[in-house]
């Protein structure tokens, strides 16, 4: 069977209107922290965070709105709508119901994703497999998050970390680019410990769920995981870090990205960062950075573009892609 390529061909994201500085964190939210405690372990200075009534599907569909409006096209383009969250509005209904009903998409298949902060390279994947053996066929791809809502904001260990948000991308088959061309996914069941939101499902019913973490071992193996994913990657691509133009990583931590920038041997320019803006909005954080990336101009057709992400069970995955004459400028 021969299988199309796939590409992106339209980008958006959108994060709530409020912004939680480090300082407010201490002055407004009562947090024994300081801006300088958590840029220096974090290069965190500020988080987006959505009021009460703001839920992930609003998030998400902003951000797919943006993104159809990117690739010209309407809602009911749309053949599959996928949304990756560990932050759904409720256990079911999925997420993706609600946002189809919000932009429109009548004519979408819909679910949901959870691979937590790797959910959006996940999220490739499984689109991509599907796309491609459909000629013609377009989805919608969306991160989205509300992370405030699992945040115990005394725990200054994990307040400090996280923020709201949401960033989607058409992907369309049949393009004339190689568009996704690798993918690897990885995972280790035995480490659920390390991070999770133990409270809150048939484990621990009518509890408040909250993040739990342990942040140095989480750190090591985020960065032995997302360091080893892009090198084998790159490696039986038979590329050279030269010929990566921009990686994007999942921002959770600048000292992470900084370890996969020196492991990768890439200057600056090769490294897309937003983590101090956005802080870990988990499955959203790469489509957000990606959507800036491609309306900063940092993104020309015939790029090579290499996505990594980790995150909690644990989960890891990379991503290659051709940036395409077609996708966003």
């Amino acid at each position: 069977m021969n299988l199309e390529h796939v590409e992106i061909i339209g980008t958006g994201s959108y994060a709530p209107p409020n912004v939680l500085t480090n300082d407010d964190l201490r002055t407004k939210m009562g947090v024994d922290t300081t801006d300088e405690w958590i840029t220096t372990r974090t290069g965190i200075k500020e988080r987006h965070v959505a009021d009460e009534n703001t839920f992930t599907s609003h998030l998400a569909a902003e951000a797919a709105r943006r993104a159809l409006t990117d690739a010209g096209l309407e809602a009911t383009d749309i053949d599959m709508l996928v949304v990756c969250t560990c932050t759904p509005d409720m256990f079911f209904p999925s997420t993706a119901c609600f946002v189809q009903h919000a932009i429109g998409a009548t004519n979408a298949f819909c679910f949901d994703l959870n691979a937590v902060c790797s959910g959006f390279v996940y999220g490739l994947t499984m689109v991509r497999s599907h796309l491609a053996a459909k000629p013609g066929m377009t989805a919608l791809l969306i991160g989205a998050e509300k992370l405030s809502s699992l945040v115990k904001w005394e725990e200054r260990a994990t307040s400090v970390l996280f923020g709201d948000g949401a960033g989607a991308v058409v992907l369309r088959s049949g393009g004339s680019g190689r568009g996704i061309y690798d993918v690897l996914l990885g995972s280790d069941g035995s480490l659920t410990d390390l991070l999770q939101v133990p409270l809150g499902g048939c484990r621990a019913p009518g509890e408040r769920p909250v993040v739990q973490m342990k942040g140095t071992e989480v750190f090591k193996h985020a960065v032995t995981n997302m360091t080893s994913a892009c090198v084998e990657l790159v490696g039986r691509n038979n590329l050279a870090p030269e010929d990566i133009k921009l990686v994007i990583p999942h921002q959770a931590n600048k000292r992470i990205i900084a370890a996969i920038q020196e492991r990768l041997d890439l200057p600056d320019e090769r490294m897309m960062i937003n983590v101090d803006r956005y802080g870990n909005t988990s499955a959203a954080s790469i489509p957000i950075a990606l959507d800036e990336a491609a309306r900063g101009d940092r993104l020309a057709p015939g790029d090579n573009v290499l996505f990594v992400a980790f995150g909690g069970g644990f989960t890891w995955g990379a991503c290659l892609a051709e940036w395409g004459s077609c996708a966003a400028e």
